[in-house]
């Protein structure tokens, strides 16, 4: 599964999902788009799933038409030792997110 890792959360976080192939906004060549514009670069370019801290994109943009699944990490702080501790529950949601389905996992 190709897997986007936004710019607004740790970019260590790459390194929790070597079964997949994922990449940072920043190396996928997509860092410093935002809201729709990273989405529909992101589709244009492959990605199945997003993974951001962005708790806002439900509210700012329509995602019912979307093929690209977005994970929201909220967790205490953007810091990594808080979001690895959601790592366990966001493997499990990578294993049957649908196309289009929008999963907060919510460790605050």
């Amino acid at each position: 599964m190709n897997i986007l890792l936004d710019e607004c959360g740790d970019q260590r976080l790459r390194h929790a999902f070597p079964e997949h192939d994922r990449r940072t906004a920043a190396y996928a060549k997509l860092a410093g788009l935002k809201n729709g514009a990273l989405l529909d670069a992101a589709e244009k370019a492959g990605f199945a799933v997003m993974i951001t801290t962005d708790q806002e994109i439900p509210n700012q943009q329509n995602l019912g038409h979307r093929r690209i699944s977005i994970i929201i990490l909220k967790a205490r702080t953007n810091r990594f030792a808080d979001l690895t501790a959601l790592l366990p529950e966001v493997r499990q949601i990578l294993a049957s997110i649908a196309p289009g389905q929008v999963i907060t996992v919510d460790g605050a």
